[in-house]
């Protein structure tokens, strides 16, 4: 988490092998695989995106609504009260995004993370070879890009919006703002930027567990 703490400080055994079946293996095989020492990971800002994806603003009112109502029964930020969501959304940016556009690229390095608050999204690993894995779709109340703003590692998947969306979006610049102006309020987003990303990793890892145990 590079990034994080930079933005904090300037404010087995003999046991078998395990077969798995062909999608399976290729996809485990691939997902984590190393980047060449002299590749680096495309550079992806949100303001380039945005008009990539011919994103348009949002209703503020609408959009802190829905971010208040999604995130507010959230146990990390729901101590902070509506009020104090309504401070944090200041520091959001609202967009809604037609569907069939890419919002997330894979392996690309971005700086910003988008928040679901309406519509979904289809999250895909595309393979070496042009394949393409559907990993999950990503709903209201569901976060895609956090890693990559945490990080600056290289995004693992793609997220295409499957239906018209509405994001608020937390960039690279403005979560260097609500961390200097707002530190209460910026640790309790973070904390919720935390619960998800672990929840995600359970889910992943009991995924695993499950292919593992079939071998």
């Amino acid at each position: 988490m590079r990034r994080l703490l930079d933005h904090v400080h300037s404010a087995g055994g003999n046991s078998r092998p395990v077969v798995l079946d062909n999608e399976t293996s290729d996809f485990f095989s691939t997902m984590f695989a190393e980047r060449a020492a002299d590749e680096s990971p495309m550079q992806a800002t949100w303001v380039a995106r945005a008009a990539d994806v011919r994103a348009e603003p949002f209703d503020r009112r609408r959009g802190c609504e829905l971010f208040v109502d999604l995130w507010g029964s959230d146990r990390p930020v729901a101590a902070l009260g509506d009020e104090d969501l309504r401070r944090l959304a200041d520091f959001l940016q609202f967009v809604s995004v037609p569907a069939g556009q890419q919002v997330i690229g894979q392996d690309e390095q971005g700086d910003y993370l988008l928040i679901v608050l309406d519509g979904a999204l289809a999250v895909d690993r595309v393979q070496p070879w042009g394949g393409r894995v559907r990993l999950a779709e990503a709903r209201a109340g569901e976060m895609l890009g956090e890693m990559s703003l945490l990080d600056a590692g290289a995004r693992c998947c793609a997220g295409t919006t499957i239906s018209p969306c509405v994001f608020a979006v937390v960039d690279s610049p403005r979560l260097t703002q609500v961390i200097e102006k707002e530190p209460r309020l910026a640790l309790a987003l973070l904390a919720g930027l935390t619960r998800r990303l672990s929840l995600r990793l359970r889910q992943v890892s009991a995924r695993l567990s499950a292919l593992l145990s079939r071998s």
